[in-house]
């Protein structure tokens, strides 16, 4: 049987704000849930500074090794904002400005004082990009190749993302199924190993906590056909109360 083909994505989170801790990201969890409705899956994540070798660096690594790559951050108006020039680095090729890109800043910035110099700068583009549409605050996202460049702030990337739905190859979403028992996660390690070879194209991914004085784990199974999700949580659970153990569906 072959087997099915996994589309993967990476995100580079750029920015100083985001390591110093005075920024908390976002755009991790809502660039995961997008994907995985698009058939495609999160592979890896990678935070850099505001640095040119360390955006250059993560882009040329990442982005050969997935079928796609997302960053965000660093498309501003401002000096630190390098994000555009670091990956026309990466690529070897100059920055431009977009004639698109600086016809919408024109009318964006119509009634708010003007496409200055500075506003501008948000035209730039690695050549030969194409714009991500922007709904929100008119300057747009870049694509080039497989490269999606998108903005830091979480309710313009969520729009943008918003743009880009539907147009991105990729296979089929992954489903997943939660059950939940009391029980040390260390008791049942087996059991789990077992039960995900047994299942072949299923993953489970366990969770322990401590709640209320008592021991726990919610356990996760995931896979692209929601009939394997069914048939391993019906196997797990079965598994786990022959051992004398209650079984919450949906996870406690």
């Amino acid at each position: 049987m072959e087997q099915e083909r996994i589309w993967t994505a990476a995100l580079v989170v750029i920015g100083d704000e985001i390591l110093s801790g005075r920024t908390q990201d976002k755009n991790i969890a809502q660039l995961a849930s997008w994907l995985n409705v698009q058939g495609i899956r999160l592979a890896e994540v990678r935070v850099v500074p505001d640095r040119t070798a360390a955006i250059v660096e993560a882009v040329n690594t990442l982005r050969t090794r997935n079928d796609y790559l997302f960053t965000t951050g660093g498309i501003g108006p401002t000096h630190d904002d390098i994000t555009v020039d670091a990956i026309a680095e990466a690529l070897g090729v100059e920055v431009e400005h977009h004639p698109e890109a600086m016809a919408v800043l024109e009318g964006y910035y119509a009634t708010r004082g003007g496409l200055t110099e500075t506003r501008a700068r948000m035209a730039r583009v690695p050549a030969g990009a194409g714009l991500i549409p922007n709904r929100v605050s008119g300057a747009p996202g870049i694509h080039i190749g497989n490269i999606f460049i998108m903005a830091g702030v979480p309710h313009i990337t969520a729009g943008m993302l918003d743009a880009l739905t539907g147009t991105l190859e990729g296979g089929r979403p992954v489903v997943s199924g939660t059950i939940g028992c009391w029980v040390a996660e260390s008791e049942v390690a087996d059991l789990l190993r077992d039960a995900e070879k047994g299942h072949e194209g299923v993953s489970i991914g366990s969770y322990p906590f401590f709640r209320d004085g008592r021991t726990g784990a919610n356990f996760v199974v995931r896979s692209a056909d929601e009939a394997l999700v069914t048939q391993c949580l019906a196997d797990l659970t079965r598994e786990l109360q022959a051992g004398g153990r209650e079984v919450i569906a949906g996870g406690i």
